[in-house]
């Protein structure tokens, strides 16, 4: 088995990015069935978007109401909610991100001891390898372990700091934990 371990590894890498395809057409069955659409990521309010937050799961909720609030004073706010993580989506996700200015990723897990959290990684390699470096100034957020609560306030705090990168002031540390004691 071991001798075929490597050609396993490559057969289960193909399974999965030829995943999205049918993923995207589930996707497309359940909408002209139900009139809802759920595809590999939820863009909100993305398209003139100068700020935004990448993240995964029920919190995006509650990111989409600090949003909505966001943009009734003014401020250009964005989210993009990934649904499915693989196969990751990285050229289209870097497309959708790159009008941003400023960009935060909300990871809900931690690499311990690595350069950031997974979401994270997956989405500064995507911007880096699609724009050619050239993509929004990035920060990283990890919250919710432990089922600790992330709450309005959290957001708009995050969304004050992007602000304050995408005006010109510095990114400061690369990442931050939200609602640590």
């Amino acid at each position: 088995m071991q001798d075929y371990y490597f050609e396993h590894r490559y057969q289960l890498a193909n399974a999965m990015n030829n995943a999205s395809k049918v993923i995207n057409e589930v996707a497309a069955e359940f909408k002209k069935e139900f009139g809802r659409e759920y595809n590999l990521y939820e863009k909100y309010r993305l398209d003139d978007a100068e700020v935004g937050i990448v993240i995964i799961g029920s919190a995006a909720g509650t990111a989409k109401v600090v949003v909505d609030d966001l943009r009734e004073k003014g401020i250009k706010a964005g989210l993009l909610k990934i649904r499915v993580f693989r196969p990751f989506p990285h050229a289209e996700i870097a497309k959708d991100l790159s009008k941003l200015k400023a960009l935060a990723v909300l990871d809900r897990s931690d690499s311990c001891a690595g350069s950031a959290a997974p979401v994270y990684t997956e989405i500064a390699s995507a911007v880096y390898t699609h724009q050619g470096g050239n993509g929004p100034k990035m920060v990283n957020y990890v919250y919710g372990l432990g089922g600790r609560d992330i709450m309005k306030d959290h957001f708009v705090a995050v969304f004050e700091r992007l602000e304050k990168i995408k005006a010109g002031g510095p990114v400061g540390n690369m990442i931050e934990y939200i609602n640590l004691r």
